[in-house]
């Protein structure tokens, strides 16, 4: 088989099986755990797939720019966001973290609601300017601006500073076994800095976010309390997420 060929079948495995391991591929095509490594090594740096401990996992869709990621899976989004804006209640500090699917969330709270919104998130602090009851504090930092949030020490030194109820977490990747990962290191502090100061965090992830990995670590699965997906999601591809004592969220009226 052709190094082309075998990197190709590497791939169609990993579309079908969401995960693909060294050992087991060795075997089956009869070359050396070595070749394999190689193999994966490069496709990676293709931005095909995401190396993980003995094999690699699907890379994460939210490497695309703001722009970009704007234009992705519009009505997952939107009904997903229908869906965590109900566990929003009256009288609550909500960490909005920042991402084009909890944008959609702030768009989606009640225009009645009193609660104080905090964020990283210039755009979704702009969109919650029409809310006269909500009060929004916005956490200062470096933009990065291929994500339009703010990061660094200055926003996790401010997240320190705030216990919140409840926490809206953009997820990147998300993998019932190597947990909640983004792509870039400051974004994943910020992150980790937003679950540790709230009393509930709740993971928004569209379906081609499950079962993907990104570079950057942020906490394991179980730092979540909720897991808010589309309804389009089978009930088979989060069996291993109920399996962890997840409670699965979706807006069944969508």
């Amino acid at each position: 088989m052709l190094t082309a060929e075998r990197r190709q079948f590497i791939l169609e495995i990993l579309r079908r099986d969401k995960k693909v391991l060294s050992s087991e591929l060795s075997t089956v095509l009869k070359v050396s755990e070595d070749t394999i490594r190689r193999d994966l090594r490069e496709l990676a740096e293709s931005g095909f797939l995401q190396r993980v401990h003995g094999g690699a996992l699907l890379p994460s869709p939210a490497l695309a720019s703001y722009a970009d990621r704007q234009k992705q899976a519009p009505k997952e989004k939107k009904a997903i966001a229908r869906a965590a804006a109900k566990l929003v209640c009256t009288g609550q500090v909500v960490i909005l973290d920042g991402g084009t699917t909890t944008l959609q969330v702030a768009r989606h709270l009640p225009l009645d609601l009193q609660a104080t919104i905090v964020t990283n998130s210039p755009p979704i602090a702009i969109a919650l300017a029409e809310h006269r009851h909500i009060e929004v504090v916005m956490l200062g930092g470096r933009l990065y601006k291929k994500a339009l949030v703010n990061v660094g020490a200055t926003t996790v030194e401010e997240l320190r500073m705030i216990r919140a109820d409840l926490c809206m977490l953009g997820v990147c990747s998300v993998h019932p076994e190597f947990g909640i990962s983004v792509a870039n290191l400051d974004e994943a502090h910020v992150k980790r800095a937003m679950i540790a100061g709230a009393a509930e965090v709740v993971g928004l992830a569209t379906e081609e976010k499950l079962d993907t990995a990104a570079p950057y670590v942020v906490q394991s699965i179980h730092a979540l309390t909720y897991l808010v997906t589309a309804p389009t999601v089978s009930d088979r591809m989060l069996t291993s997420y109920k399996a962890l004592g997840l409670t699965i969220i979706r807006d069944e009226s969508a």
